[in-house]
């Protein structure tokens, strides 16, 4: 019998169907409600509704393909030199990924191959082969994480910015634009832990992130700090439209930062460029380990900056627009704020100090962005037909 931290189980599969309904339901709510602004010649809240779907779903399928391609032409991945992956030729490739599919044709493959394995009977092979099997379970389910984690932010987190915006600002509410937000909110929590726990697992020298409280308070803290986060950014737009510059200045400091680090993720220049611009997308909603190495000094910094524009949005909304101090949306968001903000640091503070799995020898931190090295050392045994 394999261990349970090295099983992709059941319930796993389970939960990557529940990830599909969350995916799809994210999308579609956005496409219906970027229909509904139209028909109501609403073409601003249309345009950057659309621009948000496209973002996503543009990026994550170019990094799909392009991880892809890197299996194909990789010797160690191909020895072969076969022109079919995973039952698909290169032009086939192009195809889906035109289309918008490769996320889909992650999960279906992902699905298929995890049904195969833990809903049907065993053929007597032995733990060295079950375990090679399973690996292969988790790379795929990483790499498919991460293009998730991608698409969270690059859609579902703006687009709840945007949503948040047009509501409390405009006091235009519809039941479409609640469940865009609903969906938006749980696909962002989903796509955190499903991709942190699917990291873990994949890396063979970091433990497994346990299942119950840990998870839960990792969950909070980063549920607490982007909401709060968002709902600042929200303010700061209600109160000047012109935060949108600084929210650019922000993501361009990111992605420099992120630049200086000399990330190495990617197989191509042009791509890497390009992952450290979603890098910079992902610090400007939430803190992100880029190189692995230790992060408190940086981590802290981080979240110094965070308590104050956490402080700083309500206080300008309440001096700068004096008439609404006693308005009732303003002191209950400015209590979701400090009320998110704090549990989130609590959290963030209890997880790292008391939950947080270490590895087996003290190390640096492991990295939230998988490294050129160690993708390719995961995926020498994923994409190798059986």
């Amino acid at each position: 019998m394999l261990q349970s931290d090295i099983r992709y189980t059941k319930v796993r599969w389970l939960l990557t169907i529940a990830g599909v309904f969350l995916y799809v339901g994210d999308i579609w709510t956005d496409i219906v409600l970027a229909v509904k602004y139209f028909q109501e010649e609403q073409y601003v809240w249309t345009g950057f509704t659309v621009m948000f779907i496209l973002i996503g779903l543009l990026v994550t399928q170019i990094f799909s393909y392009a991880w892809y391609w890197d299996d194909l032409n990789d010797p160690l991945l191909n020895p072969e030199g076969k022109k079919e992956i995973s039952d698909m030729s290169k032009p086939g490739l192009v195809v889906l990924h035109a289309f918008g599919l490769g996320i889909f044709t992650r999960y279906y493959h992902l699905l298929k191959e995890g049904f195969q394995v833990v809903w049907t009977k065993s053929n007597g092979d032995g733990v060295d082969k079950l375990r090679e099997v399973h690996k292969k379970l988790f790379c795929v389910a990483t790499d498919l994480s991460m293009l998730k984690l991608f698409e969270t932010f690059l859609e579902s987190a703006p687009q709840l910015l945007l949503q948040l915006y047009i509501l409390l600002g405009h006091n235009e509410v519809s039941v479409m634009q609640c469940l865009s937000v609903a969906f938006s909110f749980c696909n962002t929590a989903w796509s955190l832990v499903d991709y942190r726990r699917c990291l873990r697992r994949s890396l063979p020298h970091i433990r497994e992130m346990p299942s119950g409280l840990p998870t839960a308070i990792y969950l909070l803290y980063k549920i607490c700090t982007i909401t709060s986060l968002i709902l600042s950014y929200s303010l700061l737009l209600i109160l000047s439209i012109y935060t949108t510059v600084a929210l650019t200045v922000l993501w361009l400091l990111a992605t420099i930062w992120t630049h200086l680090l000399e990330t190495k993720f990617c197989s191509g220049r042009s791509l890497e460029f390009l992952y450290r611009a979603v890098v910079g997308v992902i610090l400007t909603f939430t803190f992100f380990n880029v190189k692995g190495e230790d992060t408190k000094v940086a981590m802290t910094t981080y979240y110094i900056f965070y308590t104050v524009i956490n402080i700083m949005s309500p206080s300008l909304m309440a001096l700068l627009k004096p008439e609404l101090q006693t308005s009732t949306l303003l002191l209950t968001i400015s209590g979701l704020i400090c009320g998110c903000s704090a549990l989130g640091l609590v959290c963030l503070i209890l997880y790292y100090v008391r939950l947080h799995p270490r590895r087996v020898q003290c190390e640096e931190d492991e990295v939230d962005g998988l490294g050129k090295e160690t993708k390719s050392l995961a995926r020498i045994k994923n994409f190798l037909k059986p």
